[in-house]
């Protein structure tokens, strides 16, 4: 079973960086896609950003491309979500998740962590 372990969330201006970690045990990590996906409060789950297993493939959801980078170390077991440029509306709690395949859809992750909360002052 694999658990995952989100951490370097936290509060910060606008235009500030924050980085975000997924450790993950209990499994084969270099065998999983890794996703982050994030919720604002009152809305749906949202998908963030994915990375294959090899770490040369990855994706974006349009409003994060060029600001946000996703990178994996499979010797260390994580999965790191770089956050520059942060927006207020970039304010959520971000999950980490780790699934067979890299998607969009979070139905294809099967793993989920805790989250970490993201509040981006304006």
């Amino acid at each position: 079973q694999v658990q995952l372990v989100e951490s370097g969330g936290g509060l910060v201006q606008a235009g500030g960086s924050l980085r975000l970690s997924c450790a993950s045990s209990g499994g084969t990590f270099n065998g999983y896609a890794m996703g982050w996906f994030r919720q604002a409060p009152g809305k749906e789950r949202e998908f963030v950003a994915a990375i294959n297993w090899t770490g040369r493939s990855t994706s974006y959801k349009d409003s994060v491309k060029g600001r946000f980078t996703i990178s994996r170390d499979n010797t260390k077991n994580t999965v790191t979500l770089q956050m520059n440029s942060l927006k207020p509306e970039d304010t959520a709690v971000y999950y980490c998740a780790a699934g067979a395949n890299p998607s969009v859809d979070e139905k294809a992750f099967n793993f989920w962590g805790q989250g970490t909360q993201v509040t981006v002052s304006s």
